[in-house]
């Protein structure tokens, strides 16, 4: 179990899934979210990498697997086992051949601790929503169009 992880304490968990065009992944964005969680905002809890050929036949990998497991593993060496086959199943469905995603379930720490403050202060957090990008770049432009 990845070091410091509490039921009690727990933040929400995200999957992200990251579509990228062709079958490799360079490692990128391997510092950003190292740096992540490091810094505390995130704690990456699982990860894989998933590819589907021209002939449309799938390949996971997960941090055990050779190759980009190397890379994955300088985010997390912790496989917390969140992500099932099942649901690597799902995003293999979705790609198109000769493309690939990165699939990461993170536990939003940032978010632990502001929910442990709201309990510890009898309050409850009843309603969460994330409002989208276009959204907010929507906002912004109207802002800056007065």
């Amino acid at each position: 179990m990845p070091s410091g992880l509490h039921a009690d304490t727990v933040g929400p968990v995200d999957v992200a899934v990251i579509a990228f065009e062709g079958n490799t992944f360079d490692g990128g964005i391997v510092p950003t979210l190292r740096e992540l969680q490091q810094d505390a905002t995130v704690r990456v809890l699982d990860l894989a990498f998933v590819s589907k050929a021209d002939d449309s036949s799938v390949t996971v990998v997960e941090l055990t697997d050779p190759g980009v497991a190397e890379t994955l593993r300088q985010v997390s060496d912790v496989q917390f086992d969140l992500l099932s086959d099942e649901d690597l199943q799902t995003v293999s469905d979705t790609l198109t051949p000769r493309s690939s995603a990165l699939v990461v379930a993170w536990e939003n720490t940032w978010a632990g601790r502001l929910a442990a403050a709201i309990r510890a202060s009898s309050g409850e957090m009843v309603l969460l929503e994330r409002i989208p990008r276009s959204t907010v770049v929507e906002a912004i432009a109207a802002l800056d169009g007065k």
